[in-house]
């Protein structure tokens, strides 16, 4: 038996994840081939997770060490 890679319960099922929506251009709005222009917030019974869709959150930046913070 395969080990799942993801939990899909965990996944948030909006639109801006799914197999059948594409991005717009200007990112507010996801083109879905199910039901047309709809909200990157918004969901239906269609959704199908695709994790190439999924625009990963911004890392935190570590901020300003010196080297002799790190001496001992």
């Amino acid at each position: 038996m395969k080990k799942k890679l993801m939990n899909l319960k965990s996944i948030e099922k909006i639109c801006a994840n799914c197999a059948y929506g594409r991005h717009t251009p200007d990112e507010d709005g996801v083109l879905c081939e199910k039901k047309g222009v709809m909200l990157k917030t918004s969901s239906c019974k269609s959704f199908k997770y695709d994790p190439l869709n999924r625009i990963p959150a911004r890392p935190l930046s570590l901020g300003n060490y010196s080297a002799e913070e790190f001496e001992l």
